[in-house]
């Protein structure tokens, strides 16, 4: 963990309130493959990660509780009689949001101060929002002892995002930053919230992610556009299988048997899904059998279903994965997140990281005249207290 930003946050809010916080950190997040699958009720694989929003916290007598973004060098007053939603984007609405549903759900809650910061790179698809999230009410719970659960604290971030940032994510991100731990990923079924912590020991393998540094911004709502595919495309199955709950409990012979009754798009939609979920399956498999080669190959199909089927990629994802398919030292890659942008993820032979890192950012300056960005990172354990 990060000492230095610990002691940043620890002094910063000694220097600003004259109180010995308690501290909580809260780890980024990343998904190693199951992508678009959690709003088809299927199965996730993320894990948290060794970068980190720190959050200090006390109680207050004063009748307004008083927060502090290092970060943005910017303050917030709450006043629990009050509430209302800051401008769009801002992170102060994150934080009104935990603070509404904490009220919502206990007469125990008082008036607290609280600086925060951290090092999760902001855009890079990472959930800095959700750590964000999960820190202040995993806080909370535990300054006022409100006696929450993982669930109950996941829930009012989740209506946090929903409500307050207007941001329609699913679990996963929340979920998986408060049941993180460390050298392991979580297989979450997302239609019933069941999960098993899965070793991943890389032994001579390293995470790295790599940042296009572009968000391309879309006509419309792609995301929207993909989950109301999925809609249609399971209307369609349930006409003929009607025990058919999701999506992801489509198989491909019940897919094709219905073929003709929908559009190329919704197949190709419905198919990458079903063909995801598979693919998260035969990762645990594959990670328990220390089979890297074959994890590292269910990285790069991931990454074909979501350009060609799924078709949320982008130049800038699709060069980096070429590029990592034509170097030896790295055995997967594929994009990670929503879409259009953001990070690709790759497992790549330790002693080539630089090596890679270098040729990658050449050759992609050329390309595109930008930078990437780069994170070697390591699974850690999820919100808790420092």
């Amino acid at each position: 963990m990060n000492k230095e930003l610990i002691n940043k946050i620890k002094t910063g809010f000694e220097n600003r309130f004259a109180q010995n916080p308690l501290l909580v950190s809260s780890p980024a997040r990343i998904n190693l493959i199951g992508e678009h699958t959690d709003y088809n009720m299927g199965l996730v694989f993320p894990a948290t990660i060794d970068t980190y929003i720190i959050t200090a916290l006390a109680k207050s007598n004063e009748s307004v509780s008083n927060v502090y973004s290092i970060d943005f060098d910017e303050d917030l007053e709450i006043d629990f009689n009050k509430l209302e939603k800051q401008e769009a984007g801002s992170w102060k609405n994150y934080v009104i949001g935990v603070v509404s549903g904490l009220l919502d759900i206990s007469s125990n809650l008082e008036n607290f101060n609280l600086v925060f910061g951290g090092d999760i790179p902001i855009g890079a698809g990472l959930s800095s929002s959700a750590a964000l999230e999960n820190g202040i009410v995993y806080g909370l719970n535990e300054l006022f002892g409100l006696g929450l659960s993982k669930n109950e604290m996941m829930d009012i971030s989740i209506a946090a995002e929903h409500d307050f940032a207007g941001v329609n994510c699913g679990v996963m991100d929340q979920f998986s930053n408060l049941h993180g731990k460390s050298g392991h990923a979580i297989l979450l079924d997302c239609s019933n919230l069941s999960f098993q912590h899965i070793p991943v020991k890389l032994d001579d393998y390293q995470l790295l992610l790599i940042n296009t540094n572009v968000k391309h911004q879309l006509s419309g709502s792609p995301y929207n556009q993909r989950k109301l595919s999925c809609k249609t495309g399971l209307k369609v199955l349930q006409n003929e299988f009607p025990e058919l709950n999701s999506l992801s409990e489509a198989g491909l012979g019940q897919l094709n048997l219905v073929k003709e009754k929908m559009s190329a798009e919704v197949y190709n939609r419905c198919l990458y899904v079903i063909e995801e979920n598979r693919r998260v399956k035969s990762s645990k498999i594959a990670l328990e059998n220390k089979d890297w080669q074959s994890f590292g190959n269910l990285l790069f199909a991931s990454h074909e279903g979501l350009s060609k089927l799924y078709e949320v990629s982008c130049p800038e994802l699709d060069f980096l994965v070429d590029l990592a398919k034509q170097d030896t030292s790295v055995i997967g890659s594929r994009m990670m997140g929503g879409g259009f942008g953001g990070c690709t993820i790759n497992i790549i032979e330790k002693g080539k990281v630089d090596d890679f890192i270098r040729k990658a950012g050449k050759a992609y300056k050329a390309k595109f005249g930008i930078s990437i960005s780069t994170y070697p990172v390591n699974i850690s354990d999820g919100t808790r207290l420092v």
